[in-house]
């Protein structure tokens, strides 16, 4: 199995403590979150401790505005945010194509705190009711850094930076009002128990999205239909292993539901924090790694969403208990059936937990070069760590998780991972690739062969684990 202890501090760094002591204390307040860092994080011997730091402080400000908002919105932010700390860092330190920007800073300029200046720049734009605190934060990573020249210009280039993902975010759609017209009929998504809340943030279906041409680039076909055979196994699954009471999990099935309940975007930062830090990646690299994982996951929510706005399809909880309207002789009502979890407001089809983690898993796999992504996720539902080597057991996870919870049909989840997948492919193939000579992308018909036999991740379609 995947579950193992959470690995104790690498002697070699320090900061991966920082960065669980702001995750463990991001729920009650931001101030603590933004807490000064040990000076020596920040010198020389780490320069890509800054960008886990402001990765810290962004998710930790987004969790705090949002609160526990049962939406893909988090994956936004933290998009906006990394690629301009991406920008901030490469158009300096060079060796990666700049996101959507033409403009490099001058070589000899601090990229630390061009990181730290975008980071804080796009957090304050977008969240400036936490200016004291981002403020705060701001003023000890400067005071971390040499005083001089090379900081002022990285002041300069990351407010350049900041600003021009601001620009490119202009009139993107953010908060329009997307209205879900279909009416509650057989197979069609309407608020559910207990809170019966409307269809949440429908605008991430039309938001431009950051790398992807259209949030329907990758849009999947249409569910399976109420009279199915494929349909009709879905709902006998979910009414057998998605129940609240008197299921067919097991205590490991239900400890899994639970672990990835939570706020997946956190969970990933934390992980991807945790990878950075231990690997030792410099701060190019670390800039990177963020900004291809969190633009993926921003276009993989605007896809799901995309998708569950077309499609409108009704989440289990309402599939079970009016089974004896949908035409199908091999489904069973029960009235009084409920999930494990809370079923969130929002349609099932496509899953966008599944969507999310498929879009990390590829980019991480496409960055790293590798299969083996040497995760430890942590859960703050279970209080437990669970260790991933590979792409496919997190896809994996992730698909039987929501089924395992009663929020989400198999169908749903599967076909939101390969939508995943395919958006964060698409995405590594066109941007935060390796420079060419004069700073131009290498064609993706250049990849190494190291990446060339790299096997898509799964998605956990080859097995209904029940």
């Amino acid at each position: 199995m995947h579950q193992e202890p959470p690995l104790p501090v690498p002697p070699r760094s320090r900061v991966r403590a920082f960065v669980c002591t702001v995750a463990a204390t991001a729920l009650v307040t931001l101030t603590a979150a933004t807490s000064p860092a040990d000076a020596d994080t920040r010198t020389a011997a780490d320069p890509a401790a800054v960008v886990r730091e402001w990765n810290a402080i962004a998710t930790d400000t987004i969790k705090t505005s949002l609160g526990p908002r049962p939406s893909g919105q988090v994956a936004i932010w933290e998009g906006f945010v990394s690629v301009a700390v991406y920008n901030a860092v490469v158009g300096i330190e060079g060796g990666y194509t700049l996101y959507k920007w033409h403009e490099r800073g001058p070589a000899k300029a601090s990229s630390a705190a061009a990181a730290a200046t975008a980071a804080h720049d796009v957090l304050l734009t977008y969240f400036p009711a936490f200016k004291d605190q981002l403020d705060t934060a701001y003023a000890d990573s400067l005071a971390a850094l040499p005083a001089g020249h090379a900081r002022d210009q990285g002041v300069d280039y990351g407010k350049r930076a900041a600003a021009r993902i601001i620009k490119l975010r202009e009139g993107d759609g953010r908060f329009a009002d997307v209205p879900f017209t279909a009416s509650p009929a057989p197979g069609v998504w309407r608020p559910t128990p207990p809170a019966f809340q409307p269809f949440i943030d429908t605008w991430l279906a039309r938001l431009r999205p950051l790398v992807l041409a259209s949030p329907q680039q990758f849009r999947p076909g249409a569910p399976p239909a109420l009279s199915s055979t494929a349909y009709a196994e879905d709902v006998q699954e979910l009414q057998t292993m998605g129940a609240k009471t008197g299921s067919g999990r097991s205590a490991q099935q239900t400890e899994t539901a639970l672990f990835f309940s939570g706020n997946l975007i956190a969970q990933v930062q934390t992980a991807v924090r945790d990878h950075a830090a231990r690997h030792r990646l410099g701060i190019a690299e670390t800039a990177r790694l963020f900004a291809a994982v969190n633009a993926s996951a921003t276009d993989a929510v605007v896809t799901a969403w995309d998708a569950k706005l077309q499609y409108g399809t009704w989440r289990p909880i309402t599939a079970i208990r009016l089974a004896d309207t949908d035409g199908n002789p091999a489904t069973t009502p029960d009235p009084a059936w409920e999930p494990l979890l809370l079923t969130p407001p929002h349609p099932d089809y496509v899953a966008g937990h599944t969507t999310v983690a498929a879009a990390v898993a590829r980019a991480l796999t496409g960055v790293l070069g590798t299969s083996h992504i040497d995760l430890y996720v942590p859960s703050e539902v279970t209080g437990t760590t669970r260790f991933y080597d590979s792409a496919d057991d997190l896809n994996r996870d992730v698909v039987d998780a929501r089924v395992w919870g009663g929020v989400h049909s198999r169908t749903a989840d599967v076909v939101g991972c390969r939508a995943g997948t395919q958006v964060a492919a698409w995405a590594l193939d066109r941007y935060f690739q390796p420079a060419a000579k004069h700073g131009t992308q290498s064609s993706p018909s250049k990849r190494t062969a190291r990446q060339d036999r790299l096997a898509e991740p799964k998605c956990g379609d080859d097995t209904k684990s029940n």
